[in-house]
């Protein structure tokens, strides 16, 4: 297990500098900056073309060797073996070999961290139904549309099972759906104790996973901080409400012209994104099992990125059998198509350690997995007491 206290990438004073074949310098691209970014983290690296961002990503991997300041990540140099094995890293661009299949490339990502040919067949599988491409696993890469390729390059950043992520421009060339599907996979990570490092000029995304953003403009460091941090404005207030009566409406727009001395105010319903509207249609298209020839959702997270969190693990196993989901699960009230946890269920689970019912005696297969849920259930109330 990581040691907390260790951050992941530690800069002080990080420099690089170009020089010409002279050794005169040329440009200095990334100038004196000093950041951190602690186990657990998902941090934005922004900054517009020619910021600092792409080399700063390259000396995090041991591509380029700075010129000034100190640089540790994982607690060891950039350059050290060990370091690269515990980093995934999806550059801008996948550079994949296009007469491979989707199979073939995994496993040749995979063979380069020496993984055994039986835990890379398990890992390609898993990794495949994370990114929704089982169905082209046999095709060559050099046939897949740029999203599709793009989904194989996120799977093969992954192959190591690394502990720090660095993905540059993750969503690009992908369609929205896919799009809300890295921002989850990328989520997803960090609740199994992941760091990642994000490029992206789409800010809207990076919004949506990130703690912290350090944003680069000509080598400096020109602001960081956490998004909320960042992003709340304290000189307005926004007060959502549910549809008022009119004669309600009325009292309060009077009770606000009156406290406000007549400032101006605006009020005005609120609004989907366009990101979330889209995917409404696509979930309803789906829910009317509309066919399509194009990419299909992904999976569930491989199992093997799942060993940080024991308790989700032995959730996201009980999850699957119908037998446990009568027991333990129930709709949300306010949005129905989603499903959440019953915490006093899952208490009575624990506490009483039930066997969930059933009409039927379930299949061998679900019996097995139930016992060793059930086991794992027990192992993690045990730890409590």
């Amino acid at each position: 297990m990581e040691d907390t206290n260790i951050p992941v990438v530690s800069a002080v004073g990080l420099t690089k500098e170009f020089r010409d074949f002279w050794g005169r310098p040329k440009a200095r691209a990334v100038n004196d900056i000093d950041f951190e970014i602690r186990p657990g983290e998902v941090v934005g690296l922004l900054g517009p073309n020619g910021s600092g961002k792409s080399t700063t990503v390259k000396m995090l991997l041991g591509l380029l060797y700075h010129t000034g300041g100190r640089l540790t990540v994982l607690g060891r140099s950039p350059k050290a073996v060990e370091t690269k094995r515990d980093i995934g890293y999806l550059p801008e661009e996948s550079y994949l070999y296009k007469y491979l299949t989707a199979e073939e490339t995994l496993d040749f990502f995979g063979s380069l961290f020496n993984l055994s040919a039986a835990d890379r067949a398990k890992r390609i599988d898993q990794l495949l139904d994370m990114v929704g491409m089982t169905h082209a696993r046999r095709r060559r890469v050099g046939e897949f549309s740029k999203g599709m390729a793009r989904r194989i390059g996120i799977a093969q950043a992954m192959i190591n099972d690394p502990s720090f992520l660095i993905l540059d421009e993750p969503t690009s060339g992908l369609d929205p759906l896919g799009c809300r599907e890295v921002k989850d996979l990328i989520l997803t990570l960090k609740k199994r104790g992941k760091t990642v490092l994000v490029t992206s000029h789409l800010l809207s995304d990076v919004e949506d996973v990130c703690d912290r953003v350090i944003i680069l403009y000509g080598g400096r460091i020109r602001a960081t901080g956490a998004l909320n941090d960042l992003l709340t404005e304290t000189t307005s207030t926004t007060i959502t409400t549910p549809v008022l009566p009119k004669e309600a409406m009325e009292k309060v727009l009077n009770d606000l012209r009156e406290a406000l001395h007549g400032e101006e105010f605006k009020v005005d319903h609120p609004r989907k994104s366009l990101e979330e509207f889209f995917l409404d249609v696509i979930a309803r298209a789906k829910s009317e099992s509309v066919e399509t020839a194009g990419v299909v959702s992904g999976g569930r997270i491989a199992e093997y990125l799942s060993k940080g969190d024991e308790k989700s693990a032995v959730l996201e196993s009980l999850l699957q059998t119908p037998e446990v989901k009568k027991e333990i699960v129930e709709p949300k009230a306010a949005e129905p198509e989603k499903i959440v946890v019953s915490e006093q269920k899952l208490s009575d689970l624990m506490e009483e350690k039930i066997t969930p019912k059933s009409e039927t005696a379930p299949a061998p297969d679900v019996q097995k997995q139930l016992s060793e849920a059930d086991r794992k259930l027990n192992d993690i109330l045990g730890n409590r007491k």
